[in-house]
């Protein structure tokens, strides 16, 4: 059987669920014909439900997903938001992956200046009773209440397994990173572009992007510029 069709795996980040990458996952749906697949890491979703699941089980997940793309298509992509940025990286390194896209990809974590900006507007909204508006607030209040200590625990084994793994890959990498991140600093996309030996990798910076930088109001151009990079010049769309 010839396989000709193209495969794109989008990961979630930690504590999230497809809805993070889905606007781009959208996004590329429209504009070709490949196959593209956002799973749900386990104890992820709407409803988290993370006691007692492990960062090895967030991996395998990612990795069953990747070898039914890689049976079924000529090429595969890995795109990586956040933590997800993470399990990328480790299969990028692991499997013969085409390109790899890192978004908001947590290499390093929190941005302390940022979050306290962040967290000075939530006081504001609080006093004036418009916390209820506050689109931070509402992405994280349900997060906060029901993240066990146990599953950051598992987070952080997660970044020391995958950190190491930036500097054997080759895969040509675009990597993306808002200025305004409270969560993952623009350093971590610094970090992470240094230590890649591929000879094509790009960076590019979203100026006002906050950590879910799939839903700023410039993903536009940032969602062009992901697309121009896995086209290229010459991949059927």
């Amino acid at each position: 059987m010839v396989k000709k069709m193209i495969g794109c795996l989008c990961i979630h980040g930690f504590t999230g669920a497809p809805y993070e990458v889905e606007p781009l996952a959208e996004y590329l749906h429209e504009k070709t014909t490949w196959r593209i697949v956002v799973p749900t890491l386990p104890g992820h979703g709407e409803t988290l439900s993370l006691k007692g699941i492990t960062y090895k089980q967030w991996i395998e997940c990612a990795e069953k997903e990747m070898e039914k793309l890689l049976v079924e298509c000529e090429t595969v992509d890995v795109i990586g938001f956040s933590m997800g940025g993470l399990i990328a990286a480790y299969l990028a390194e692991k499997y013969p992956v085409e390109k790899l896209i890192l978004l908001s990809a947590a290499a390093k974590y929190i941005n302390v200046g940022q979050l306290l900006k962040d967290i000075k507007q939530m006081w504001k909204d609080m006093r004036s009773g418009t916390l209820s508006e506050n689109e931070l607030f509402l992405r994280y209040k349900n997060k906060f209440l029901f993240t066990p200590i146990s599953a950051a625990w598992q987070f952080r084994k997660m970044a020391a397994c995958s950190k190491p793994l930036f500097a054997k890959i080759q895969t040509p990498t675009f990597i993306a990173q808002g200025l305004a991140d409270g969560i993952v600093p623009p350093k971590s996309a610094e970090y992470i572009y240094r230590r890649l030996p591929s000879r094509h990798k790009e960076i590019y910076y979203v100026p006002h992007a906050k950590h879910h930088i799939c839903h700023t109001g410039e993903k536009e151009q940032l969602f062009e510029k992901v697309f121009t990079f896995l086209k290229g010049s010459s991949r059927v769309i």
